[in-house]
């Protein structure tokens, strides 16, 4: 991966990360008139595997040459979407009895016929539906939660999105996942008191309400001049908080007909 394509990627992330904590407003790509909005969905597997949903995905996949197109034909989705879950900011904010993560999405792994893999992310919308609103290269998603749930049984996946970093939670253990995660908390893990403070420490002063929020900055990247999209609040029942992945950088989008507001993240590595 050349330099300028690990910059926008690190810019991407930047900028999804902080939105995630609340301390900016995610912003719209794009709008449904620019291709149409994909198919809405009773479940996020129906969505993800909806034929129109899996042509966007095939021209995903062919978007760097011939060879590549003919690689990604007849594209499939692999197993069961799984909730992808985030660092909470009530978490960070030390809410007495918040959860560390709330769910934001549902991701479903789709396969190319040359064995590259992209997550569909999926979020439910106001009907009740589900809509993939976001693909990106790998399959992180899906394959941290079975990572975790493999070595914490009944545990809580989730993504540190700011470092890039995945956890699993089980009462008072949080064990890394990934090299960014031992890399804050070490290989053996830590406790969740001594992890809440150390995202307090990291995050406390970019929560929603913050000067850092107010200024509209993320990672560096002014988001000020786009036109906020509001984000609906997260239920009681755990669903997904967000309908639309934040982007720093028109660069490194790809103009795919996806819903409303989604973006196209290439992953760093």
């Amino acid at each position: 991966m050349d330099l300028r394509t690990r910059a926008l990627g690190a810019g991407l992330l930047a900028a999804a990360a902080l939105v995630a904590l609340g301390a900016v407003p995610a912003h719209a790509t794009g709008g449904p008139g620019a291709g149409g909005a994909l198919p809405v969905a009773p479940t996020p597997e129906k969505a993800a595997a909806a034929p129109r949903t899996l042509d966007t995905v095939a021209r995903f996949f062919a978007r760097d040459d011939a060879a590549s197109a003919r690689a990604a034909a007849s594209p499939r989705i692999e197993g069961a979407s799984v909730p992808v879950r985030l660092l909470s900011p009530d978490f960070v904010a030390g809410k007495p009895g918040a959860p560390v993560a709330r769910v934001e999405f549902h991701a479903s792994k789709a396969v190319a016929a040359d064995g590259r893999t992209a997550s569909l992310w999926s979020v439910r919308g106001p009907g009740g539906g589900w809509q993939v609103v976001n693909i990106a290269t790998g399959d992180d998603e899906v394959r941290y939660t079975a990572q975790g749930l493999r070595l914490l049984p009944g545990g809580t996946v989730f993504r540190e999105p700011q470092i890039d970093a995945w956890y699993v939670q089980k009462g008072a253990k949080v064990l890394p996942l990934d090299e960014d995660a031992v890399r804050a908390v070490g290989r053996n893990g830590t406790s969740l008191d001594a992890y809440r403070v150390r995202v307090t420490k990291a995050y406390g002063d970019k929560l929603p309400g913050s000067a850092y929020a107010r200024r509209g900055a993320a990672g560096g990247y002014d988001t000020g001049a786009h036109a906020p999209v509001a984000a609906p609040a997260a239920s009681a029942h755990d669903e997904p908080a967000v309908t639309a992945a934040a982007a720093g950088g028109a660069g490194a989008l790809l103009a795919l007909a996806l819903a409303g507001g989604a973006a196209v993240r290439r992953r760093t590595r």
